[in-house]
C-alpha cells in the first residue's frame, strides 16, 4: 500500500532543496551515463577490429618474401627470396594442416581498365580459387574463378560490386561482358560483394596462371595465403614453423632467418586482440563502476545532511510515537528514489547517445576504420542499474540509522 503522506514529505523535501537534489542526482546520472558510454565506445572499437578480421579467414597464414640476413651453406646474406608456383605446390601437397591455399600475383606497371568509352583504374589481383575462402568473398552474380580457369589459362575475371556500378548502367547484367586490361580482353564471369571496406569491392580478380602467362612471369608470385582448418590457436605456431621450414628448404635459407620470409598468423593476432580488448573492457568497467560509486557516496553524504537538517522534525516525530522503522524507511525511500530516477535517466541518456551515433553512422554510410556499430547490451546495463539502486539504498542506510538514534528530547531542544 502506498503511503501518500510519506511520499508527499519526500517531494516536499526535494522541492525545498532543489540545487542540492539536482547536484546529488547529477552525480548518479553521470556515473551510469559514463558506464553506458564507455561500454558502447569499447564495443564500437572491438566490433571494428572483429569486422576487419572477419574480412579475411581468421585461422589463416599470410606469407611475404623478404631478404636473407644469415649466410647459409656458402650462400651469402642479402639474397632476395622470390616465391614461385613451386612453393604453392609444395605446401599444398606436403603440409596436411593446410586446407585452403592460394597465391597472389600483381600485374606490373601502371594500367587502366577499359570498357567501351569508360576508362578507370582499379586494383588487379591474380589468384587461385581458394582465394574466395581466404577473403570471405560473397558472389552476388555469376561464379568465382575455378580450377578449369586455372588449368586452361582462361581469360576470365570477376569484379567487385563497386566496379559493376561504375562501368555498367543500372540494370545491365555485366556477366559475359568484356573489359580490357593492358591490351588484353577479359570476360566477366562474376560480381562479388566483400564485407570489408569499400575499396575491397574496387578489385578485379584474374586467374593467376593466365596472368602469369600474359605477363611472362615464369611462375613468380608475390604472396602466399592459406587457412589451417579448425586446429586450436596454440597449434597454429607449429604449422607456421612447418611452412617456414618447407620454404627454407626450397629457397636454401636458414629456417631461423626471420627476415627471409614474413609470416602473419591471423589466428594468433586475433587472439592477441581479444586479450587486449578484455583488458580494455575491464578497465572501462572499472572506470564506469568507479563513477557510479562516486555518485552513490554523494547520495550518502547528501542524506547525512538531510538528516542533520531535519533533526528537530525527526525528534518531534519520535516524540509523537513514530516507530524506528517508519523513520528508517522515510530516509531510505528518499535515497532509493533519487538514485533510481537519476540512474534511469542516465541509462536512457547513454543509450540515446550510443544508438544515435550508431544511427548516424548507418544513415550516412560512414566507414570509420577504428570504430563500427557501437552497441550496449541492455540487460548488462539493467543489472548495473539494479546494483546502483541497491547501492543507493545502502547509501541511505547509514543516515537512516543515524536518524533512528536521534534522542527526541535533545532534538527538540536543538
Amino acid at each position: 500500500m502506498i503511503d501518500y503522506d510519506k511520499w508527499s514529505e519526500i517531494f516536499s523535501s526535494i522541492r525545498r532543496h532543489k540545487l542540492r537534489t539536482f547536484l546529488t542526482a547529477l552525480s548518479v546520472w553521470w556515473g551510469i551515463f559514463m558506464l553506458v558510454l564507455l561500454i558502447g565506445m569499447g564495443n564500437g572499437l572491438q566490433n571494428s577490429v572483429e569486422h576487419n578480421f572477419g574480412d579475411d579467414a581468421i585461422n589463416s597464414l599470410w606469407i611475404w618474401p623478404g631478404r636473407t640476413t644469415i649466410p647459409y651453406k656458402g650462400l651469402p646474406a642479402g639474397r632476395f627470396i622470390q616465391l614461385t608456383n613451386e612453393d604453392y605446390d609444395r605446401i599444398k601437397s606436403t603440409v596436411e594442416e593446410v586446407d585452403h591455399i592460394t597465391a597472389r600475383y600483381y600485374l606490373r606497371g601502371e594500367f587502366a581498365v577499359h570498357y567501351k568509352k569508360k576508362t578507370l583504374s582499379y586494383d588487379i589481383r591474380c589468384v587461385h580459387p581458394d582465394h574466395q575462402i581466404l577473403e570471405n568473398t560473397e558472389m552476388t552474380i555469376g561464379r568465382y574463378i575455378n580450377e578449369k580457369d586455372i588449368k586452361e589459362y582462361r581469360k576470365v575475371c570477376i569484379i567487385g560490386e563497386v566496379i559493376a556500378e561504375d562501368l555498367f548502367e543500372d540494370g545491365k547484367d555485366p556477366i559475359g561482358e568484356s573489359i580490357t586490361i593492358k591490351g588484353v580482353d577479359w570476360k566477366i564471369v562474376g560480381v562479388f560483394h566483400d564485407s570489408g571496406r569499400r575499396r575491397e569491392m574496387e578489385v578485379i580478380y584474374l586467374p593467376v596462371t593466365t596472368a602469369q602467362r600474359v605477363e611472362s612471369a615464369n611462375g613468380r608470385i608475390h604472396r602466399l595465403m592459406m587457412t589451417m582448418g579448425d586446429i586450436p590457436v596454440e597449434e597454429t605456431a607449429a604449422v607456421e614453423q612447418k611452412v617456414r621450414a618447407t620454404l627454407a628448404e626450397l629457397h636454401k635459407f636458414d629456417v631461423n632467418d626471420r627476415q627471409a620470409l614474413y609470416l602473419n598468423n591471423q589466428a594468433e593476432e586475433y587472439q592477441e586482440f581479444q586479450l587486449v580488448f578484455s583488458f580494455i573492457k575491464g578497465f572501462l568497467w572499472f572506470v564506469g563502476i568507479g563513477s557510479i560509486i562516486a555518485g552513490v557516496i554523494g547520495v550518502s553524504n547528501i542524506m547525512l545532511i538531510v538528516v542533520k537538517d531535519r533533526t528537530k522534525e525527526i525528534g518531534i516525530r519520535k516524540a509523537m510515537g513514530a516507530t524506528p522503522n517508519s523513520i528508517l524507511s522515510m530516509i531510505m525511500q528518499e535515497s532509493i528514489f533519487l538514485t533510481a530516477l537519476a540512474g534511469y535517466v542516465g541509462m536512457i541518456s547513454g543509450f540515446a547517445l550510443i544508438y544515435g551515433l550508431n544511427y548516424l553512422l548507418t544513415v550516412n554510410e560512414a566507414e570509420l576504420e577504428f570504430f563500427r556499430n557501437p552497441e550496449v547490451d541492455f540487460m548488462t546495463i539493467a543489472y548495473a542499474l539494479i546494483l546502483l539502486v541497491v547501492s543507493g539504498g545502502l547509501a541511505g542506510l547509514i543516515p537512516a540509522l543515524q536518524a533512528v538514534r536521534i534522542n527526541p528530547v535533545i532534538a527538540m531542544k536543538s
